[in-house]
């Protein structure tokens, strides 16, 4: 006699755990989707528009979750808006959005649809991690219903979210998350009330969940790693690559890096708008990514991580980002500064003029100092160390300190910071350090083509991003990217 479906998925479940358990390292899959967009309308589509569409996608992600859940994966990610896309107002994107409830409720939306129907999207979620016995993380829209004696009810009577959802390998809806740093032009969402810190435990470890901007705030993203220990972080994202600092695979390496944590980054594919760059990322350098900005493809990576990764032999010392750099004198070097921009943010400047030399560049309260040696210099590449301390950002305004070794776009010094992807010149040796106020620092290093240096260098106890053996590849950055989150002025529900 065949086991009932029910009796069948328990066992398999089981088996998973088991499997889980059995072992210090899970196997993680990201899906960089490309995502089928609606058409541009100022009008509401129907609801059985908007599901066409939306199934459309999920085929899609479908296809992913079965190819990864074979490889042996125990989770997947898929992108920021990879369900429905962008191109929406407050009043179009509504009948894209369902009522998430609160996964204390404890629900099965695949055995259990009607519960809080109607909810195809999230029924179909379900069945999907069901069907593979795999945890789903997928990014959807949640509405809220609200009434006058609500001070903050929007007019039209509803909050609406960019949300996040995981289901667990039975289909089980285990965490629920809200973003809390909306981009600029997320006018189609609200803000919910207050920060969210959504975590749950699984087999292999603590987990934790927030989108895109997300990240570069301390809320939620410091008090989920800092404060609530979490193992891995799952990152639904939409980024839009920014050089030189804040390409997708560039930061979010670093981020996990700078974090000690896992970090599960998927981002939507749109090469239009410079959306690439995914990746699996550990506290010592990236297992697998992804960087393509010449086709439209999607792409699936899987790797097997550390399920506790701080309790790894390998998990990187503390560092205590400031302490060569306060220990030495200026280097002499870089007294002969210039102000470039690199976006809105105006940067202090000295050209290396030199194949090898000493430097040191101050701006505010923070100097870098740099140690170089060019292995070829080319002729017709100019290369600078920078120094940037203070408030970025429009909506949102955050502080960054930044020093970094960077190559111009051109030899003209006007160009310096602006958006470089190419490089000629190979380094023998560089040792980078700042003179930090803050303890949140992410260690960058972008190869020519955007790629990365997996293994090439280090971060010492001291502070120190060096090299470890010259660059294999022409160098076009090389960052330390500091975040000094008291210096933030507040939130936008905060002023």
């Amino acid at each position: 006699m065949l086991p009932s479906q029910p009796l069948l998925h328990a066992a398999v479940f089981a088996l998973t755990v088991f499997q889980a358990l059995a072992s210090d390292t899970f196997i993680a899959a990201v899906y960089e989707h490309a995502v089928i967009l609606p058409d541009a309308t100022d009008k509401p589509v129907s609801p059985d528009d908007a599901l066409a569409l939306m199934n459309k996608n999920m085929d899609v992600l479908e296809g992913a979750i079965k190819e990864a859940a074979q490889q042996g994966a125990h989770i997947i990610v898929t992108p920021e808006d990879g369900i429905y896309g962008w191109r929406f107002t407050r009043e179009t994107i509504y009948p894209y959005l369902e009522d998430i409830p609160d996964p204390a409720v404890n629900w099965i939306p695949c055995t259990d649809p009607t519960r809080f129907a109607p909810a195809p999207v999230q029924e179909r979620l379900s069945c999907m991690a069901r069907n593979n016995s795999i945890y789903v993380v997928a990014n959807i829209g949640d509405k809220k219903l609200c009434n006058s004696s609500d001070p903050g009810c929007p007019r039209d009577g509803r909050y609406q979210y960019n949300t996040n959802v995981v289901f667990d390998p039975a289909g089980k809806l285990v965490a629920r998350y809200h973003k809390y740093n909306l981009f600029r032009g997320e006018t189609q969402f609200n803000y919910p009330k207050e920060p969210e810190a959504v975590t749950f435990e699984t087999p292999f470890g603590k987990f934790g969940i927030f989108t895109c901007f997300d990240i570069l705030f301390r809320e939620p993203a410091v008090v989920l790693v800092s404060e609530l220990q979490v193992d891995t972080v799952l990152f639904p994202t939409a980024w839009m690559n920014v050089l030189p600092f804040l390409t997708a695979v560039e930061f979010h390496s670093a981020w996990a890096m700078g974090m000690g944590v896992n970090l599960l980054s998927a981002n939507t594919h749109n090469i239009n708008l410079a959306m690439t760059g995914s990746g699996l990322f550990t506290p010592e350098g990236p297992a697998i990514y992804h960087y393509n900005s010449g086709t439209e493809e999607g792409c699936l990576l899987l790797a097997e991580l550390s399920a506790r990764p701080r309790l790894s032999p390998t998990y990187p010392p503390a560092v205590n980002w400031s302490s060569f750099a306060t220990s030495i004198k200026k280097f002499p070097g870089g007294n002969d500064t210039f102000l470039g921009a690199v976006r809105r943010d105006i940067f202090t400047f000295s050209e290396l003029r030199q194949k090898a030399g000493n430097y040191t560049v101050c701006q505010g309260d923070l100097c870098c100092h740099l140690i170089y040696r060019m292995a070829n210099k080319s002729k017709d590449e100019v290369y600078v160390l920078g120094a940037f301390d203070g408030l970025h950002g429009s909506l949102i305004k955050y502080h960054w300190q930044i020093c970094t070794l960077l190559k111009c776009k051109s030899t003209d010094l006007n160009t310096c910071g602006q958006p470089v992807e190419t490089a000629q010149t190979k380094f023998e040796t560089f040792s980078l350090s700042g003179t930090f106020g803050t303890n949140y620092v992410f260690p960058e290093v972008l190869y020519s083509g955007v790629q990365l240096a997996p293994g090439e260098f280090e971060v010492l106890r001291d502070g120190r991003l060096k090299s470890k053996h010259g660059t294999s590849k022409p160098l076009v950055t090389a960052t330390l990217f500091g975040r000094l989150y008291e210096k933030d002025l507040p939130h936008p529900l905060r002023t």
